[in-house]
């Protein structure tokens, strides 16, 4: 990321949708094995659950790292802009998705260490819910932020012409 733009480098960006994409579609695809199929059902575990929570704990420390990747630029830098009018929206989404990262770290690892079996389920779903409003407001943060810069750009082609 350059100091005279606030958009994410390409590699930086493909880290975040990799990881995110690859934590949606794991944590996903257990809870729909996991509840039908596997020991949410009443029976036993099915053999891929172990293998999508495997994945799932491997796609979140990826996402903890980028996490960390755009807590060295991308947060402060658009903190600072988020003071500017024109910005208010996206400082607002920006610490809402912190916020949901933090939980979603706190959760995913009071359920790997921490929770006993009867809050299990209910901190599970928890967790699920959290992803995915996660995942919605990503996508409205992203969105936000392509829109703002194309109205931004087509206001400055109107008033200089070529």
């Amino acid at each position: 990321m350059t100091r005279s733009t606030h958009r994410l480098e390409r590699w930086q960006r493909a880290w975040i949708v990799a990881s995110g994409l690859a934590l949606l579609v794991t944590g996903l695809l257990w809870l729909l094995v996991h509840d039908t199929v596997g020991g949410g059902n009443g029976g036993l575990p099915h053999p891929s659950e172990a293998w999508l929570m495997r994945a799932h704990g491997l796609a979140g420390f990826a996402a903890l790292f980028g996490l960390g990747i755009l807590a060295a630029h991308h947060i402060p830098h658009g903190w600072r802009l988020g003071a500017r009018h024109r910005h208010v929206g996206q400082r607002r989404t920006g610490l809402v998705l912190c916020t949901l990262g933090a939980l979603l770290a706190a959760t995913g690892y009071a359920l790997y260490y921490f929770a006993p079996e009867p809050v299990r389920p209910a901190l599970g779903w928890t967790h699920a819910g959290l992803g995915v409003a996660m995942a919605g407001l990503l996508l409205a943060h992203r969105r936000s932020a392509w829109s703002h810069r194309h109205a931004h750009s087509d206001t400055a082609r109107r008033s200089h012409p070529a």
